[in-house]
């Protein structure tokens, strides 16, 4: 008994779809493979944290009291957001996808400008998730007199998020491709 290859069987199947030898099929299997690639994965993932730990800063300097004055949580996170943002592709441009993309500062500003509408998504599905967990909630978490909940909540929706932006950014900001 013999067992088929699933990469044959998937380009057989493109085939006899009228996909020619290499048709969707196999090019959307090629793709998926290029994002699960471990090395990739655990550069954005660090990327990740650094953005994360910077953002996490700022909200809970901004919401805690540690301050003059303090923040509502969703503006600190806003806050917080941009700045990670900015950080997260700078890091990512030069580390996770530097084999990716386009030299030249009007490509930069592309790929920086791109960055923000793919992350659109997973900062809405952040925001929502911070919304629900410290508006929808009663939770306190306080530590030395400051209220650690939404630095907490905060932490929990930049995980919610963090998945979306992988895949869309691999796939829609730097294009990849191919599996290193």
């Amino acid at each position: 008994m013999t067992t088929a290859d699933p990469d044959e069987t998937a380009i057989d199947a493109d085939e006899e779809a009228g996909g020619g030898e290499y048709g969707p099929l196999a090019a959307l299997q090629d793709r998926l493979r290029a994002l699960a690639t471990a090395e990739r994965v655990g550069q954005f993932v660090s990327v990740g944290v650094a953005g994360a730990t910077l953002e996490t800063v700022i909200v809970a300097l901004l919401t805690s009291g540690v301050l003059a004055t303090t923040a509502p949580p969703l503006a600190a996170k806003a806050v917080g957001a941009e700045a990670s943002i900015t950080l997260m592709f700078l890091l990512n441009d030069r580390w996770t996808f530097a084999d990716e993309g386009e030299g030249g500062i009007v490509s930069l500003l592309g790929r920086y400008g791109k960055s923000h509408l793919v992350r659109l998504g997973g900062l809405s599905v952040a925001f929502a998730a911070l919304f629900v967990l410290t508006s929808l909630t009663d939770v306190r978490l306080l530590v030395a007199g400051a209220d650690l909940w939404p630095t907490v909540a905060n932490g929990i929706a930049i995980g919610v998020g963090m998945a979306l932006n992988y895949v869309a950014e691999s796939l829609l900001t730097w294009r990849v491709h191919d599996a290193r």
